[in-house]
């Protein structure tokens, strides 16, 4: 295992000119590698990183949260992150 990723999302709303509310939606990758986990926005060494886990919406997707030494962190995600997460274990059992 070299890296394992999970697309997120994040939406940011906007009022235009005309005063009409725009959600813009990005796309960012959360990837993890054998030290780190590393988002748009931040970057945790993998020891810092205490547990992943998944809240499943009922209509597809969910919020992945991290629960790191500097807070939890949740990101929107759309797919499965089953992969993500027992590649973590893996790698905290390993180290």
């Amino acid at each position: 295992m070299s890296e394992y990723l999970i697309i997120y999302v994040e939406i940011e709303r906007k009022i235009d000119f005309y005063y009409q509310m725009q959600h813009i939606e990005t796309q960012f990758e959360l990837r993890m590698t054998m030290d780190e986990i590393i988002s748009a926005r931040n970057q945790f060494e993998l020891q810092h990183v205490y547990d992943i886990s998944h809240k499943p919406f009922s209509f597809g997707g969910g919020i992945l949260y991290l629960h790191t030494n500097q807070g939890v962190f949740s990101y929107k995600i759309q797919d499965n992150p089953a992969t993500f997460i027992h590649a973590f274990k893996s790698l905290k059992t390993e180290n």
